[in-house]
């Protein structure tokens, strides 16, 4: 079975992920009107984002969402798509760089650790239910998102062919364990435990490169 091909970053859409549709396309969100429901969501969780909220936050009328033709699941759909961009666009330099596989995968974890760091008090005011609409793949529940776990599947395929990496039977279902793995536990690490940022990056990564490179 050939490798996934590696595809760069860009909008949703470009990556081959298939995300939430309605019936009829989806308005276009500004990104000041997502940054702001990012920041409402990091207050106060889901249920503070209202469409008000998220309107005075972002400077502007509650109408102006409206006359857009706006909803709460447009705007929490496109902050979905925007932390798939963040990752996408991260997760690029690990799929290009020179080096092992080992190495590369390793870059991409620790990157990952800091994508969590970035977006660490957002992550953890949404409820279980807004981050599965965010991270699992629309329609199939038990899958993480494409756009979160190929760049994974990538490099794991790259380590078993350059040596540098245990062979895996299921890539993707390695990957997706990874990417769960190391962002839960990365999350839990910091805000639950209170552990500082390297503290906890360098507990996951000694933990899930241990099972990982070839012996």
């Amino acid at each position: 079975m050939s490798p996934p091909a590696v595809k760069s970053p860009g909008k949703g859409g470009e990556s081959g992920e298939a995300l939430p549709r309605s019936e009829t396309p989806s308005p276009a969100v500004p990104p000041h009107i997502v940054d702001a429901a990012r920041h409402v969501l990091a207050q106060g969780g889901l249920a503070a984002a209202t469409l008000e909220r998220i309107s005075a936050a972002a400077g502007v009328s509650r109408m102006t969402l409206h006359r857009r033709g706006v909803s709460k699941q447009d705007i929490l759909r496109a902050v979905a798509e925007d932390f798939a961009l963040e990752h996408r666009e991260a997760m690029w330099k690990p799929l290009v760089a020179a080096g092992s596989a080992k190495d590369r995968l390793r870059l991409a974890l620790e990157l990952q650790c800091e994508l969590s760091e970035r977006n660490l008090a957002t992550l953890e005011a949404l409820s279980s239910p807004a981050r599965d609409a965010i991270f699992h793949q629309p329609g199939s529940p038990s899958l993480t998102r494409e756009a979160f776990v190929e760049p994974l599947e990538r490099l794991l395929r790259d380590g078993a062919i350059d040596g540098t990496l245990a062979p895996v039977s299921s890539p993707r279902e390695t990957a997706t364990v990874l990417f769960n793995t190391v962002g839960h536990t990365y999350r839990h690490l910091r805000a639950g435990h209170g552990w500082s940022a390297a503290r906890a990056r360098d507990g996951v990564m000694a933990l899930v490169m241990d099972g990982l490179v070839a012996r």
